[in-house]
């Protein structure tokens, strides 16, 4: 079996991992970022794919650039045929690059190349895309610019939040690049370019993204809303402090219409209706400053919420 370096970090990369494991490959090693402070307590910890890799008993390094002589020497050392590489976080560079025979591939949450880039889920499902994906790509030293190799389309309920697509993606990739493989090894695979393709990119997300402008339609607060969930969350204003909103869905009132960002309705057992620019969203589900997610009527009840408060005011 070919002799491969995986790249990954975050969650998504894991299932990534455990299916090259499972599937016999020679994992000279695991390459992830260096541990960091994360959660409130600002604790080191390992990230995902060093857990798993330190499970399976694989060799696990991390240097700080990738670009480092060092970190280079050691690469060439290892005399990978492939590389693999799932949100690692850093780009490579050519001299990485030219390394394997059989190249770098990368395991994007997209179909490519459309949302190239940091965000791919976040950014299409808060477009209200129907459908996205998963593509494997041969890497070049552009931001997800190399040629694509295959592909595998998903649909994006409209029930789904953006934690439930990024763990069907994971999932589809893992099962993607294992389909990849031996077709790519044995030659069977044209790459194929992604220039005169349209494209466009997936912002790293921004704290104004995160914020609730109830000036635009239920329909795009919805997609917001489910979009960013669970992390990093949309949030409003009230009583001068952020409450995150973490699912809501739209709702037919029949009444008088108001002011953007006012509560219109309280529903015992439900949660609370606001007004938006255009139609109306019931929010289901809050978190408020320094206390866990509860159910919105939970906070009606603790928080003092009436008909007639006006968010973010």
């Amino acid at each position: 079996m070919m002799r491969i370096v995986f790249m990954g970090t975050p969650d998504f990369a894991v299932p990534v991992l455990v299916k090259l494991g499972q599937a016999g490959y020679d994992l000279a090693a695991v390459v992830t970022q260096p541990d960091r402070p994360r959660g409130r307590g600002h604790k080191v910890s390992f990230s995902p794919v060093k857990e798993k890799a330190l499970e399976m008993g694989l060799k696990v390094l991390q240097p700080a650039r990738v670009k480092d002589k060092s970190f280079i020497k050691t690469l060439q050392e290892l005399q990978p045929e492939l590389i693999v590489v799932a949100a690692f976080g850093q780009i490579l560079p050519a001299e990485v690059l030219n390394i394997p025979v059989y190249g770098c591939l990368n395991v994007h949450a997209s179909l490519l190349p459309r949302y190239r880039g940091a965000a791919p889920l976040q950014r299409a499902m808060m477009a209200g895309e129907k459908k996205t994906g998963v593509t494997i790509m041969l890497m070049d030293q552009g931001l997800d610019t190399g040629d694509i190799l295959t592909q595998a389309e998903v649909e994006i309920p409209y029930n789904f939040n953006c934690g439930q697509l990024h763990d069907r993606l994971a999932r589809s990739g893992a099962e993607l690049l294992i389909k990849t493989l031996p077709l790519w090894q044995k030659g069977e695979i044209s790459p194929q370019s992604q220039t005169g393709m349209e494209s466009n990119y997936a912002a790293p997300l921004k704290k104004e993204d995160e914020k609730i402008d109830w000036a635009n339609s239920a329909a795009v607060l919805y997609n917001q809303i489910r979009g960013l969930t669970p992390f990093p969350g949309a949030y409003t204003v009230f009583q001068g402090k952020p409450l995150k909103i973490s699912e809501s869905e739209l709702y037919a009132f029949t009444g008088q219409p108001a002011v953007p960002g006012t509560v219109l309705l309280l529903l015992k057992g439900q949660g609370f209706v606001v007004q938006t620019g255009a139609g109306c969203l019931l929010v289901k589900q809050v978190q408020p400053v320094g206390k866990k997610t509860m159910p919105a009527h939970s906070f009606i009840n603790g928080y003092h919420l009436e008909v007639g408060d006006v968010f973010n005011n």
